[in-house]
């Protein structure tokens, strides 16, 4: 072994490496956005009260207005007093996309008063472990404050727990809607970011310009392969749920529309990305930046509502959040309106980035 000719193969290694936009991508940017998402998801945890939908049953009594301020001045919480339907409190939380609630029973300072057990209902939901245990550790805390005051520490004031959306669901029920979103978006977006570099390179647009295939056919027909691969996709990951973990997940028509819109929306981007790219090196960089935060901040695998307040709204501007969220809506909490919302922005958002690929991309380079 000769050092002179190591360090002159070192050097070329070096030099290819340094060319490659994709490598320094994964080596070196990645894991900076890695490590900025989860400090700016996590940042929050512990440093933000979180939002407490409250379903005073007890007619706002003294007592029971007390409780509630004291929950407010523990700092864990933020207090919102609503007034729902007792029996469709849990689906309401759900579709509202609010992460835990509370409802104070009727008679609530009648038995605390005569020191007669009594439990407030703390929902929960399995899908942001950090919110509900916050909430859970207020509650309880306020609860034995309570308890000690008026009789020594005695049990009066107990915590029944269930769950939002529906206490049979499970995590893998709130999962299964983002899994369908993650692989709406990725498949198609490495894919037609990949396609659209290489055929440029290897000259294949320029012999598919030489045949009556326009570019909105040609672009139309990896969009209904696309569909028909997500229809196969979302099937096999609702089947595996279902028979595999029990998940309660609701399938009906409303899926349709967003196995549909969403990878017309993202076979157009990951076209209108390669179209816009000189190289596959750049095309690949450019997919990587628009698909990265997308996958963690659009609700695949955490809770929105677990985000500090400004990377909250930063999430609702993209797409996929409107996709998996509209999904949530039709699987597990039977919110057409909302669903509606979501899927026509996505059908709307859809149209603009397919016309804007038709227009940037072209057989041949001027």
């Amino acid at each position: 072994m000769r050092l002179g000719r190591i360090t002159a193969d070192l050097k070329i290694v070096v030099r290819s490496y340094l060319r490659n936009p994709v490598a320094l991508f994964f080596s070196l940017i990645f894991p900076i956005i890695l490590i900025g998402l989860f400090g700016l998801i996590f940042s929050a945890t512990g440093n933000s009260a979180v939002p407490l939908t409250v379903l005073n049953l007890d007619h706002n009594s003294p007592v029971s207005v007390q409780y509630l301020a004291e929950l407010n001045n523990t700092t864990f919480v933020k207090v919102q007093v609503v007034n729902w339907n007792a029996s469709g409190f849990a689906s309401q939380l759900g579709r509202n996309g609010d992460p835990v609630g509370l409802v104070i029973p009727s008679g609530f300072e009648a038995s605390y008063l005569a020191h007669r057990p009594v439990n407030v209902t703390v929902y929960t939901n399995l899908a942001d472990a950090a919110s509900s245990g916050e909430v859970l550790g207020a509650v309880q805390g306020v609860s034995s404050f309570f308890n000690l005051h008026a009789s020594n520490g005695s049990a009066i004031i107990g915590i029944t727990q269930q769950h939002v959306g529906s206490q049979v669901y499970t995590y893998i029920d709130y999962l299964i809607p983002g899994l369908i979103g993650f692989s709406i978006l990725t498949s198609p977006m490495f894919s037609m970011v990949d396609i659209a570099a290489s055929y440029r390179k290897e000259g294949i647009f320029r012999e598919l310009s030489l045949t009556p295939l326009t570019r909105s056919e040609w672009l139309t027909s990896h969009i209904l392969w696309y569909v028909a691969l997500t229809f196969v996709t979302a099937g096999i990951m609702i089947g595996a749920g279902v028979e595999l973990f029990g998940a309660h997940v609701t399938i009906s028509l409303g899926l349709v529309p967003f196995l549909i819109a969403g990878p017309l929306l993202f076979v157009s981007l990951g076209m209108l990305a390669g179209s816009v790219a000189k190289t596959p090196e750049s095309a690949a960089l450019i997919g990587n930046i628009i698909t990265f935060p997308m996958m963690f901040l659009s609700g695949t695998f955490f809770q929105v509502s677990l985000f500090p307040p400004a990377l909250q709204s930063f999430a609702h501007i993209l797409p996929l959040y409107y996709v998996i969220d509209g999904m949530d809506q039709v699987m597990l909490f039977a919110n057409t309106t909302r669903a509606l919302f979501d899927v026509l922005g996505v059908f709307a958002a859809a149209i603009v980035v397919f016309l804007l690929a038709v227009r940037f991309f072209k057989w041949r380079d001027e």
